[in-house]
């Protein structure tokens, strides 16, 4: 199976880097994951509703130009899954021919209506609101879990 994470900005700190790249390297027994981190855009202090929607459209088309696959966009409106569906989903979409999945995490200002209305599917983790960057790292680790309990793995407990 491919995974694709599309995110917008970078992990700014060592230690998401580290526990992203940990994660990364628990995954190629199980998949091949690639990473495509889309620059956010520059926005002033306080952006007016105008300038966040631009914003979300320049992102969006970048976005949706690094995607493959399936999409499945992680937004709060998502819909939220126990770690047991989340692997019987990504097992589903294996066996049915969706061996490609991309993922997309927005800047800390979301994503556009574009990318969302394109989306396979929304996805939420949470009720409760993370940076963008820890998100990152907890899909990984999700992805990972979600392998972990398809294969029989003792991660999951």
């Amino acid at each position: 199976m491919q995974i694709n994470l599309i995110t917008v900005g970078k992990l700014k700190e060592k230690w998401l880097r580290d526990a992203y790249a940990e994660y990364e390297k628990r995954l190629t027994r199980y998949c091949k994951l690639s990473l495509t981190e889309l620059p956010e855009s520059r926005l002033p202090e306080s952006p007016s509703d105008a300038e966040i929607a631009a914003a979300l459209q320049q992102e969006g088309k970048a976005i949706l130009n690094a995607c493959r696959g399936k999409i499945i966009a992680l937004c709060i409106e998502g819909k939220q899954y126990a770690s047991e569906e989340f692997a019987a989903l990504l097992s589903q979409y294996a066996s049915h021919g969706d061996s490609t999945v991309s993922f997309v995490i927005g800047s800390s200002f979301g994503l556009s209506d574009e990318v969302k209305n394109r989306a396979d599917m929304r996805f939420s983790m949470s009720k409760m609101t993370f940076t963008h960057q820890i998100a990152r790292v907890l899909l990984a680790e999700q992805i990972y879990r979600a392998f972990q309990i398809t294969s029989g793995g003792k991660y999951h407990k």
